[in-house]
């Protein structure tokens, strides 16, 4: 054992990330490949890797389908991550991105995942009973529900590992993150759309967005990280606001870049540190991801040298109107 707290992540709707640079791309045309590779991604899977990458003990678990898991085991004892994926009927899905540098765009394309059946959830709680018997301090929740999953999967699995006193960081959209979020994890990272779509509110200033985050915190959300593109992120804590802007950096890839500021927050919520500390850390890790093509980070002396980049601002918390603090 390192000592460092022990992290599973859990990675239901795995992919085979293909980027493909297609210098000029058009749109019903023949369009020419300059370089490709192909990673094994999904959001938890990415989480996994980059703990790993900084010395964290991981276990990620998950579905897997059994025609193309090769490319995953080989992914995962490359990069030291623990494998307890279970293995299912057909194959993970592909994403294809195709990186357009002459004019700065990315274009997705995301195949359909393997189809799920009622005791695939259930097969994945036994598997995190054994993990978890091994000792976890971090459970992972990261990205899409595959078709036939219940969208009640997250909130579910945050109520297994509250109920074994293990912290909980949630990234998803969509339909599962509604019931995910009344579920109390401890972390959640959504971008501004996300938070929008979420509180059914305009959030068109930091304030409102303070304001979305303060409501989530009073559900025993410890930290809402709100992620705004260029414009950075705002961070927020029951006791503290902060406002984290990133330098300009060449963008390699976006591939991975949101998993990276995930990993980035539960490695500082490891450590300990405090909100003003632990948001240039964790836009460091997206930023260092930014930077690399597939969902990989650079060496750690780069990641700490970009989290010194970072603007940290202060946010006071939204006044309050009289009529407000009389019906609190």
């Amino acid at each position: 054992m390192s000592g460092k707290p022990r992290i599973a992540t859990v990675s239901l709707n795995s992919a085979v990330d293909q980027t493909v640079t297609v210098r000029g791309f058009a749109v019903d045309t023949v369009n020419r490949v300059s370089e490709a590779r192909v990673d094994a991604g999904g959001k938890g899977v990415n989480v996994a890797s980059f703990l790993a990458h900084f010395g964290h003990e991981v276990v990620v678990t998950g579905l897997l389908g059994r025609d193309n898991e090769a490319l995953f085991a080989q992914h995962f004892e490359a990069a030291g991550v623990v494998d307890a994926c279970l293995r299912v009927a057909g194959a993970t899905r592909t994403n294809v991105k195709i990186v357009d540098p002459d004019n700065n765009t990315v274009t997705d394309l995301n195949f359909p995942g393997i189809r799920t059946a009622d005791a695939d959830l259930a097969a994945i709680r036994e598997r995190l009973e054994v993990v978890a018997a091994g000792g976890i301090d971090w459970l992972v929740l990261a990205g899409s529900l595959p078709e036939g999953m219940p969208v009640t999967a997250y909130a579910d699995l945050i109520a297994w590992a509250k109920g074994r006193g293990i912290r909980v960081a949630l990234d998803t959209s969509g339909a599962p993150f509604g019931p995910a979020v009344l579920a109390g994890p401890d972390i959640i990272k959504p971008n501004i759309a996300e938070l929008r779509e979420l509180t059914s509110q305009p959030l068109e200033d930091h304030d409102a967005v303070i304001a979305a985050a303060r409501r989530l915190n009073a559900r025993g959300i410890s930290m809402v990280a709100v992620s705004m593109g260029a414009e950075g992120a705002i961070l927020v804590t029951p006791e503290a606001a902060v406002l984290a802007r990133p330098p300009r950096v060449p963008v390699a890839s976006t591939v991975g870049a949101g998993d990276a500021m995930v990993a980035g927050l539960v490695h500082a919520a490891t450590l300990g540190l405090p909100l003003a500390e632990a948001a240039p850390l964790a836009t460091a890790f997206s930023l260092g991801a930014l930077g690399e093509i597939g969902p990989r980070l650079p060496e750690t002396a780069k990641i700490e040298a970009l989290a010194r980049q970072v603007g940290v601002t202060e946010l006071c918390e939204p006044a309050k109107s009289p009529r407000t603090e009389e019906t609190q």
